[in-house]
């Protein structure tokens, strides 16, 4: 896709209209508002969703190029996680076998129908998802008991390249915050020439009626501190709404502590070992009551869930992990 096509994505309609609510609160011209997007998309590729997801129109032209774009991530990316490794991770049957040692639940893919009536005979609920997808698209939860013909269930699953995947129980503490989706963090990590560490990490919660966390799903995010594991101050969910608590559970966000914290970083940080061609990974975690499982692994981590919830750009995040690799390397990388 070009950064043309890329920018031009989305609602016009939709986004002419959240400029001039922009407009009203700012007390400034709808038109120079517009004047503005065009000067971002200039300076640094970006689309309508990330203008108003980053609040572009308040910053300055200095905070606006610390912000990663499209067009960075394509070219940072295929220095730390280049496409040719890609399908250890973002073929999700072959995510859950590379990292079984993490992952203990049960799944079907690609196997025979007896297998599946096998699979099924086990699973009063479970997970149906797309072997390869992005942001939650085609993630849903299901229930054995509504299958009402297995034949045709098991030529869908062929025919659209979906799987099945045992439902995951996640820790107590956490359905706490919401219990209608599994709640699961997101850690960024960077492994290169045996040493890894995590770059950020924050918590995907559900908005109470649906049954996954995703951030493009109507799901919220919140900081979680690396050293303690605690939330840190309010949730955002992708319009940029603020929640001191959660909107049904009523739990507060800031200082709520994850469980098993120290078992989930001593688990990110060794699985991000185990591809030594991938150097950058965002790992999908869900917080058991006995520890930590991985949900997934992505080779392309977006930016938008970092940069909302910090605030600000996060180029910083690149340049760190490129100059590790230059001093050993002696390239130039650059973003």
């Amino acid at each position: 896709m070009s950064i043309i096509n890329y920018a031009l994505k989305g609602n016009l309609k939709s986004f002419n209209q959240k400029i001039k609510e922009i407009a009203k609160i700012e007390k400034r011209s709808a038109f120079k508002i517009k004047l503005n997007f065009l000067n971002c998309f200039r300076l640094i590729g970006c689309g309508y969703s990330d203008y108003l997801n980053y609040e572009l129109y308040h910053k300055s032209k200095k905070e606006i190029l610390e912000y990663v774009s499209i067009k960075d991530q394509d070219k940072f990316y295929e220095i730390v996680s280049p496409a040719k490794y890609k399908t250890f991770f973002t073929i999700k049957p072959n995510f859950l076998r590379n990292f079984k040692k993490y992952i203990k639940r049960d799944f079907f893919a690609d196997g025979t129908l007896e297998e599946l009536k096998s699979f099924l005979n086990k699973h009063k609920c479970f997970m149906i998802k797309p072997y390869d997808g992005l942001g939650g698209s085609g993630v849903k939860k299901m229930y054995t008991e509504d299958i009402r013909d297995i034949d045709l269930f098991y030529n869908k699953l062929k025919s659209e390249k979906l799987f099945l995947e045992e439902y995951v129980i996640q820790h107590p503490e956490i359905s706490k915050l919401c219990s209608k989706s599994v709640n699961t963090i997101r850690i960024m990590t960077f492994s290169y020439n045996g040493k890894s560490e995590i770059l950020f990490a924050a918590i995907r919660i559900g908005n109470g009626t649906s049954s996954v966390d995703n951030f493009h799903q109507g799901g919220m995010g919140c900081l979680i501190d690396l050293e303690t594991g605690k939330l840190v101050g309010k949730a955002f969910n992708k319009e940029l709404e603020y929640f001191d608590e959660h909107p049904t559970s009523k739990v507060k966000f800031d200082g709520f502590q994850i469980p098993n914290w120290d078992k989930v970083k001593k688990m990110v940080l060794e699985a991000s070992k185990v591809n030594k061609n991938i150097h950058v990974v965002g790992w999908d975690v869900a917080v058991t009551e006995d520890g930590a499982t991985f949900i997934e692994g992505n080779r392309r981590p977006g930016f938008d869930l970092v940069q909302v919830l910090s605030k600000r750009g996060r180029k910083d995040i690149m340049r760190h992990c490129l100059d590790i690799i230059n001093a050993k390397e002696g390239t130039n990388y650059k973003i």
